[in-house]
């Protein structure tokens, strides 16, 4: 089976293919996609000239390999299985299935002639096991379901018809998700069961394996709330005396555990906010994002968009994916949607609008805290479907044909 290439993930790991110093860490949320990046870098080494004895992918989820559970069986399926002359080129998914495995990867990487690919149960491998054991020894790189520009990019790739409309096409993908396997059904309804079914995957397998919780409708109360308050400012404090109100009392210790679980599984990402006068970070108040837009519209009844957190979940996501560092902005008593920096510590800051073309109160809002940040950094105004028009360098553009180029901050 043809595999979908996701040129910007293998793009960042293809500097490290023949690196036997460190192990590569595939992670993100279940079902975004890591499996099929280690099947492509398998194949593009093949492709490269690797002899394809000196490659070999251990699913430990698969049939054959499910018995592997412990450290010293592990050592043995790869002695077994590794028995090329020269480096070899060692790929193993769902490694959290064995107990102890940091010690087993460790030591083959110790030997200087295997290059490791490893992914994981996430709620697992950023527990910090992998941290404490392996610091600087592997190299962590993050993926995430589908952006806009990989979602039309899959569509054509599986022959699926686009809109020419890339706004429609927009709130198509803002409706279904950037799941991969979503584009293999045709009905929006089970595009969500499909997800419903990712969402209990990872509870099942990830957290509640991994995790104690105690009151599984605690867990439930505080993960709906969070991914229905997506996109929200908000606080450990402000989020207790809601959950209070609704008539769930719990401890601000649980609620805290709770959402980094929620984190280390990916399904959540936290934005903090950030002074631009002080460069400081704030603590307390934050946000709150999803890995994917089909995590919203699966456990919720309301089909309606919200275009306002909707659209800054969507950028969050795709600069994430291009590995800039996302932050709220406050600027004096104005606030900043996002402030990006790229790995060259490179700043841009983006106000994120459903529309400004209702009023010029609505235009004034977004322009005026990027206009009153004095520094010479890119500044964007970024909308769904508005006349493109020019105010003091800032540059103003919509969301979709923006992402679906694949464009920088």
């Amino acid at each position: 089976m043809q595999l979908f290439r996701r040129e910007k993930y293998l793009e960042k790991v293809r500097g490290f293919y023949h690196d036997t110093g460190l192990i590569k860490v595939i992670t993100g949320i279940r079902r975004c996609g890591k499996s099929c990046l280690m099947q492509s870098i398998a194949e593009e080494l093949l492709a490269k000239g690797v002899p394809a004895q000196n490659i070999v992918y251990l699913n430990l989820d698969k049939r054959g390999f499910k018995s592997i559970k412990t450290a010293a069986q592990l050592e043995k399926l790869i002695v077994e299985t590794c028995t090329a002359q020269g480096t070899k080129y060692l790929f193993i998914d769902e490694i959290q299935n064995v107990e102890g495995f940091e010690e087993v990867v460790n030591a083959f990487r110790e030997e200087e002639d295997f290059s490791i690919f490893i992914t994981g149960s996430n709620s697992y491998l950023l527990s910090g096991e992998l941290a404490t054991k392996l610091t600087g020894r592997y190299l962590e790189f993050e993926m995430y379901p589908l952006t806009f520009e990989e979602y039309i990019a899959m569509k054509q790739f599986k022959k699926l018809a686009v809109n020419p409309d890339t706004t429609a096409e927009l709130d198509a993908y803002i409706a279904e998700g950037g799941f991969p396997k979503t584009l293999d059904y045709n009905d929006i309804a089970d595009k969500r069961r499909y997800v419903q079914g990712v969402i209990t995957e990872i509870f099942e397998k990830d957290i509640k394996r991994r995790v104690k919780v105690r009151t599984v409708s605690s867990f439930n109360t505080v993960q709906t709330y969070i991914i229905n308050n997506f996109g929200v400012t908000t606080s450990l404090t402000n989020i207790l005396e809601d959950l209070h109100k609704a008539g769930s009392d719990i401890s601000r210790e649980t609620l805290n555990r709770y959402i980094q679980v929620l984190l280390d599984a990916k399904i959540l990402y936290k934005c903090s906010r950030f002074d631009l006068k002080s460069r400081k970070s704030i603590s307390g108040e934050q946000k709150y994002y999803l890995a994917d837009l089909g995590v919203y519209f699966a456990t919720n009844t309301d089909n309606r968009i919200n275009y306002g957190p909707v659209l800054e979940n969507l950028v969050y996501i795709y600069a994430r994916s291009k590995d800039y560092a996302v932050s709220v902005g406050r600027i004096g008593k104005l606030e900043c949607d996002f402030i990006m920096r790229n790995r060259s510590s490179q700043y841009s800051y983006i106000q994120v609008a459903m529309t400004i073309m209702n009023s010029i109160e609505t235009e004034n809002r977004e322009y005026k805290p990027l206009e009153s940040i004095r520094d010479n950094y890119p500044k964007y105004v970024l909308t769904r479907n508005d006349m493109i028009q020019q105010r003091n360098g800032i540059v103003h553009a919509n969301i979709g044909p923006f992402m679906k180029d694949g464009k920088e901050f």
